[in-house]
C-alpha cells in the first residue's frame, strides 16, 4: 500500500523526441494527493504532450511515471485508466444522440466489464445508474440528465466529459483546457464545479485564462519548450521574472 504522504502522481525525467525535435525535456513533476494544480506555458510548450505522455496515448523515450507509487510506464492507455488515471480531451467526442444518463451509464459499465449488455435496457443496471446520476448531480447535470448531448450548452457539454471521466473513479484527473470554447462569464462556474470535486481526487488541468488559474490553482507547473520552467505558488508564479518574460506577458491575465 503507497505511503499516504506519497505524491499520487509523478514523472521522473521524462523524455520525447520526434525526430530532431525535443517535445518533452526531463520533465518531473509531483502531485500531491487532492490537489488542484494548473499546467500553464506558451503555445508548442508541450503541455498535451506531457498529458498524452502520463496518459499513455504517446510512449516516453525514456523517464518513469509513478501513479500513486507503482511504476506505470510501462502500461497501455487503457491499463492506467483502471489503475486510476483519466483524462478529458480538448476536442469535445460525446455521442451526440446518448443523453448524459446514458453515456455515463455506459461509461460505468464500461469500468465493471458489462458494457456488452448495456444496450438491453437502461432499467437492467438500476445501481448503476444511481451511481451514473450521483456523479451527474455532483456536477450540476441533474437537472438535464435525460436530454440529448447535442442540445446540451457548451459548458453543460464540457461538464459532462468530465462526468465520463470521474465514472472511471480516477484517483488523477487530467484536464485538457476543460473551458475552451466555454463563454467567460461561465468558466469561473465550471471550474468551481472541479474545485469542489471529491477531496481523494488530484486534478491537473490546462487553462490559458490566467485569471482562472490563479483562482483555482494551489500550485502551477510552467512548461517552456518540453521542460519545467518553475513550479510554484500562484503568487510566485504571478511574481517570478522568467515566467513573466515567457509566458504571462501574452496571456489573458486579467
Amino acid at each position: 500500500m503507497a505511503d499516504p504522504a506519497s505524491p499520487m502522481l509523478q514523472t521522473e525525467g521524462i523524455r520525447k523526441n520526434f525526430g530532431a525535435l525535443e517535445v518533452a525535456r526531463d520533465v518531473s513533476i509531483s502531485l500531491p494527493r487532492g490537489c488542484r494544480h494548473a499546467l500553464i506555458g506558451p503555445n508548442g510548450a508541450g503541455k498535451t504532450t506531457l498529458i498524452n505522455l502520463i496518459t499513455g496515448q504517446l510512449t516516453a523515450d525514456a523517464g518513469r511515471i509513478l501513479l500513486d507509487g507503482e511504476d506505470i510506464t510501462g502500461r497501455s492507455a487503457a491499463e492506467r485508466v483502471t489503475k486510476g488515471l483519466a483524462r478529458t480531451f480538448q476536442i469535445n467526442t460525446l455521442f451526440p444522440d446518448l443523453t448524459p444518463i446514458e453515456a455515463v451509464t455506459l461509461a460505468v459499465c464500461e469500468r465493471e466489464g458489462t458494457a456488452g449488455r448495456f444496450w438491453r435496457d437502461l432499467s437492467a443496471h438500476g445501481e448503476t445508474v444511481d451511481e451514473s446520476f450521483d456523479i451527474l448531480k455532483r456536477l450540476g447535470l441533474a437537472d438535464v440528465a435525460t436530454r440529448a448531448t447535442r442540445t446540451l450548452a457548451y459548458g453543460q457539454q464540457r461538464l459532462l466529459e468530465i462526468a465520463l471521466a470521474l465514472a472511471t473513479r480516477p484517483k488523477v484527473l487530467l484536464l485538457d483546457e476543460p473551458a475552451a470554447g466555454v463563454p467567460k462569464t461561465e468558466s469561473a462556474a465550471l471550474f468551481g464545479v472541479i474545485e469542489a470535486l471529491p477531496e481523494d481526487i488530484s486534478v491537473l488541468f490546462i487553462e490559458h485564462d490566467m485569471s482562472i488559474v490563479f483562482r483555482f490553482a494551489a500550485s502551477i507547473i510552467v512548461l517552456v519548450g518540453g521542460g519545467v520552467l518553475v513550479q510554484a505558488d500562484p503568487e510566485t508564479i504571478r511574481t517570478d521574472q522568467r515566467v513573466r518574460d515567457v509566458y504571462l506577458g501574452q496571456a489573458n491575465h486579467g
